[in-house]
């Protein structure tokens, strides 16, 4: 049985995520998917316990997948865990200089391999950050983001008005 690691931050969770989550599905025999609080990328917009939420209800369909929250290092997870692999998409060059840096660490520290799957060319410009940004000033993200995660993107600006 092959268990492999998806971490992110998934604040929140969109339609290039689940790519990744869905291609992982069909490939390994058991996909965790594992939200943390990254430090780098300051306050989120979603507790983790509300990511956490989000990302079952967009995963429900899918059986070998399920959900984990974490506040260490990915390799001590993937440690804890007995994870075969780490996964982590790829959008764009810019995107494999960085997680090739991160998979060479992640070796280097714990012995653990990263697997990169590439997203669609349809889905590549979708990121967190964006669909935030969007709709903040009142944009339309439905063809980005899962109905759960709309609502409550709606929710979340609208108590902000």
């Amino acid at each position: 049985m092959t268990r492999v690691l998806y971490p992110g931050s998934f604040d929140p969770i969109h339609y290039g995520h689940l790519e990744i989550i869905v291609t992982s599905a069909q490939l390994f025999d058991e996909v965790v998917v594992a939200a943390m609080r990254n430090p780098q990328k300051g306050q989120g917009l979603f507790s983790l316990d509300e990511r956490e939420q989000m990302i079952k209800e967009c995963c429900a369909d899918l059986p070998n997948v399920s959900v984990a929250m974490f506040s260490s290092l990915v390799v001590n997870l993937a440690r804890d865990l007995e994870a075969d692999f780490i996964v982590k998409g790829l959008r764009a060059v810019s995107d494999f200089e960085s997680e090739l840096q991160m998979a060479q660490m992640n070796q280097a520290l714990a012995g653990v391999q990263t697997v990169f799957i590439p997203s669609a060319s349809k889905r590549s410009f979708v990121a967190s950050k964006l669909i935030r940004e969007v709709v903040r000033f009142g944009g339309d993200v439905s063809s980005m983001v899962p109905e759960p995660v709309q609502k409550r993107l709606a929710e979340r600006f609208e108590q902000q008005q």
